[in-house]
């Protein structure tokens, strides 16, 4: 996969003239993750897991042969979380997707991602707030995943709409904690990912 994402981000700035401009615009996250590290807010006090959701903000640098590099970052959960109950969970991706190369309206997109998640709040024995709420770590650790959807081109209209899948697994390991906090989290979200329109690909 390494290879893969290297070789891939090499051939997108290859050749300048053969691609288009960089697109931009939003996602709508949500899913569901086991999670045996980190307190999950919207979860019962004790249990490993839970929903999963964000709204993040991304750019697309296109490339030849319909490859893209998708790089995403989480606006909602890190501003949420860091203002409501004082922790952080950040977690930007970068995929490399790959497409039919048909000039229909209706198109499959799918690849391989790679990301990192960071973390500072309790694990997930805690409260989110109060005194039950116990100490506060540090925590990261790679995303390995993948994006598999349909992509609904609308020329003409303000955005085109992407309806898509994205599983992945993330080891988990802590920092300076003397508790030495340690696991996995395995998840997928359903994304609804909204384009702006720009030059026709």
């Amino acid at each position: 996969m390494v290879i893969l994402f290297a070789f891939t981000v090499n051939e997108v700035f290859a050749d300048a003239t053969a691609r288009d401009s960089t697109r931009t615009g939003f996602k709508i996250r949500f899913g569901e993750r086991f999670d045996n590290v980190r307190k999950c807010v919207a979860s019962k006090t004790g249990t490993k897991g839970g929903i999963a959701g964000d709204i993040s903000v991304f750019a697309e640098i296109p490339s030849v042969n319909k490859t893209m590099l998708h790089v995403d970052l989480p606006v909602m959960r890190p501003i949420l979380f860091a203002v409501a109950f004082h922790m952080l969970q950040f977690e930007p991706t970068v995929a490399l997707t790959f497409s039919d190369r048909s000039d229909r309206n209706t198109r499959w997109v799918a690849g391989p991602a790679l990301g990192v998640s960071l973390h500072y709040g309790p694990d997930y024995k805690s409260e989110a707030s109060g005194a039950g709420r116990t100490a506060s770590f540090f925590a990261m650790g790679p995303i390995i995943g993948g994006y598999a959807g349909i992509d609904f081109r609308q020329p003409g209209k303000a955005f085109d709409f992407q309806l898509g899948i994205s599983p992945y697994v993330t080891p988990l390991f802590s920092i300076n904690d003397p508790e030495n906090h340690r696991g996995v989290v395995i998840g997928g979200l359903v994304d609804g990912t909204f384009r702006f329109n720009g030059p026709k690909r």
